[in-house]
């Protein structure tokens, strides 16, 4: 299985998002190179200074919609590994599946498209074939946002109206929507002294009141019928608070403290109506307020065309919904757009990460049946 060939390679970079990408972007540009791609490679320093990279790449005639397929080479850090047979960068089959980090978040989908465009002689297409494979997707979808803002080829999707999938796993089932986001940071500035002075200003109490009110918005959030949409699970946008306190110890004043809040809105919610509430709120109590990460939902109607290709060739009857985001977030501009690829996204980042030898056969199968339908 070809795909299983390409995944062992792609396993064995350690990609995680706080490195660099470029060794893995420079062997997918190879691969794509040999199956007669014209790439593009799009670059940028993180907020670190580390050099990032996204490879666009197009095969087929200059002009007309094709098929655009889009996935990432980051993964997440390695915390702790539980698979006791093999470390998490390196493949290893056993009982039908593929084991390391990245096999199912997501490298496999990476090899399946590779694997599949392979099976399909260049000549043979009457539309172009894009495949994008961007950076930092697990934090922030830099790399989307630089392709969206820097690409020729990606104007070049834009302009055809080229049919989009995002690769991420689905179980090869069509998911025609998911959630967005928007996390914003209140920052509480105080002054550091012996506790016991009274000289000292604790920045952790100016957080209090801004929490009390991020509070109600989270309980209107659940409980209020305009913030609810049935066709996803949880049908919620399920605010979630990350606090950080710089203090060192129990008899100092803290004299930096910060809230995190991150929602994930759906399809047609006010999001930055809330964001604004929530900065009316951090001005009252004198906070620092920023929006530190935003992206859209992706939705396409699911009784599209597109859509309706995508689930005959898939063999399925309904299209769905899911919860977490994509790089699809970001690349607004595309009107005919899905996710779909092969893996479990409960497998996704977890410490004993595989993907089953089922799925990347017939991910590849699917991948091929649509490059054919709208390339050849």
């Amino acid at each position: 299985m070809q795909a299983l060939e390409y995944l062992r390679e792609l396993i064995s970079f350690p990609s995680v998002s706080s490195v660099s990408n470029v060794d893995i972007t420079d062997c997918v540009e190879q691969w794509l190179r040999r199956l007669f791609f014209e790439t593009e490679r799009i670059s940028y320093r993180d907020s670190r200074g580390v050099l990032k990279t996204s490879v666009v790449a197009r095969r087929g005639p200059n002009s007309g919609a094709g098929l655009a397929w889009f996935g990432h080479t980051d993964v997440v850090p390695v915390d702790s590994w539980s698979y006791p047979h093999s470390g998490p960068w390196q493949a290893y089959e056993a009982d039908g599946r593929v084991y390391g980090r990245g096999s199912c978040d997501m490298k496999g989908p990476v090899a399946c498209l590779l694997a599949a465009a392979a099976t399909i002689a260049p000549e043979q297409q009457r539309a172009p074939l894009w495949f994008v494979a961007t950076a930092d997707e697990e934090v922030g979808m830099l790399g989307a946002r630089s392709v969206a803002a820097d690409s020729r080829l990606y104007r070049s999707i834009v302009a055809e109206a080229a049919g989009a999938i995002i690769g991420e796993p689905t179980g090869l089932r069509v998911v025609y929507a998911h959630k967005g986001g928007r996390t914003v940071t209140a920052i509480s500035r105080g002054r550091a002294a012996h506790s016991s002075t009274g000289l000292g200003r604790n920045a952790c109490m100016a957080l209090i009141p801004f929490l009390e009110e991020i509070r109600c918005i989270n309980e209107e959030l659940e409980t209020q019928p305009q913030w609810h949409d049935a066709r996803f699970h949880p049908p919620t946008p399920t605010l979630n608070l990350l606090l950080h306190d710089t203090n060192t110890g129990i008899n100092i004043t803290s004299p930096l403290a910060s809230c995190h809040a991150y929602f994930r809105p759906m399809p047609g919610q006010p999001a930055d109506e809330l964001v604004s509430r929530m900065q009316a709120a951090a001005v009252r109590c004198g906070l620092q307020f920023e929006v530190t990460f935003c992206s859209e939902p992706l939705y396409t109607d699911p009784q599209s065309p597109f859509i309706a290709e995508l689930l005959q060739i898939s063999g399925t009857q309904h299209a769905e919904t899911v919860a977490y985001g994509t790089d699809g977030a970001v690349l607004t501009e595309l009107t005919n757009k899905a996710v779909w690829g092969p893996g479990d996204i409960a497998q996704a980042h977890t410490d004993d990460e595989w993907i089953s030898l089922q799925q990347l056969e017939r991910g590849t199968e699917l991948y091929a049946a649509a490059i054919r339908r709208w390339c050849c």
